[in-house]
């Protein structure tokens, strides 16, 4: 998010804006926790991990009350447009602000290592997220290989899988169990058995935090009793996957989609979270980009069974 706070101040005071940096998010809005920033307060930010601005999750700002005081806060302090960097719950809070009052104009952009939003092909922090777990992976693949070990490495997704599917892929996984398709655990034994009497002793199963079969603890209890012989072990990789230095694409992404979103604001626009879609910008109404109708590639999913055969 800092390459895109950066990209937001920047491309702002390019155009000769004043730009105001508020404070954790929606609960800062309705706090006041506001400093105006210059270009040389984001400097240096670009390859840090997480937000200098800080975030937060914000039950006030569900409240009719809450936002009004929040609009409050804004109109005290002379803003007129906002930039908001989130996921889901970010753009139907912007979107339900705007209805209420509508002189406050806001562009979107998507921030969310689960890459689960309408309308873009990727959110800023997803390309980060998988590195840092396919790296994490081919380390445990390493200790997997040297002690003839079988592990069940859980990622994030709650809701969605895609984190699970490209870093199962990326990290040569035998399986990979994800909540958008029924897990038919009978066909993980299959594989089990079939890589057993291959004599292969050593293998990853990647499990998406949401996977309807327990996460990795339940489906890793499961497979021991099935198969006693395996060495089974189990990995959280949890919250390493949310921080860390950018990589080199999500920097370049967060950039272009901060500088789009300030453009928009300028256009007249808003109401929009900005996206790419075939390597180019678009804008993607509200109302339809918190749609949770991202479908997970089935050539992916496919590509899994094959390559680990």
């Amino acid at each position: 998010m800092n390459a895109c706070i950066r990209a937001v101040v920047r491309t702002a005071h390019h155009h000769q804006l004043k730009v105001t940096g508020i404070y954790r998010g929606f609960d800062g809005m309705i706090q006041g926790n506001m400093l105006d920033m210059g270009r040389q307060d984001v400097s240096n930010i670009i390859q840090r991990g997480g937000t200098i601005l800080k975030t937060a999750r914000s039950e006030g700002f569900r409240t009719p009350e809450g936002r009004r005081q929040a609009y409050h806060q804004l109109q005290k302090a002379g803003i007129q447009a906002l930039v908001a960097i989130g996921g889901d719950g970010t753009y139907r809070a912007s979107q339900v602000f705007m209805e209420e009052y509508p002189d406050i104009r806001i562009m979107g952009c998507p921030g969310t290592i689960d890459n689960d939003l309408y309308g873009t092909d990727f959110t800023i922090g997803y390309d980060t997220a998988i590195n840092t777990a396919m790296q994490a992976i081919d380390k445990i693949r390493d200790t997997a290989d040297a002690t003839d070990r079988l592990f069940f490495v859980e990622v994030m997704g709650r809701d969605a899988g895609l984190i699970a599917l490209r870093t199962g892929l990326g990290s040569g996984a035998e399986a990979v169990l994800i909540p958008e398709i029924e897990q038919d655990l009978d066909r993980l034994y299959d594989l089990l058995e079939r890589d057993w009497k291959r004599q292969k002793s050593s293998m990853i199963v990647v499990v998406a935090e949401g996977d309807e079969a327990g996460g990795a603890f339940a489906v890793a209890e499961q497979v021991r009793q099935r198969f006693p012989q395996y060495d089974t072990r189990v990995t959280v990789l949890g919250h390493i996957q949310r921080g860390g230095s950018p990589s080199c694409m999500d920097r370049i992404l967060a950039s272009r989609l901060g500088a789009a979103a300030v453009q928009a604001l300028v256009a007249g626009m808003a109401g929009y979270a900005c996206g790419v879609q075939y390597k180019s910008v678009v804008h993607i109404p509200f109302s339809e980009a918190v749609k949770h109708n991202v479908e997970i590639n089935p050539q992916l999913v496919e590509l899994v069974e094959i390559l680990s055969a």
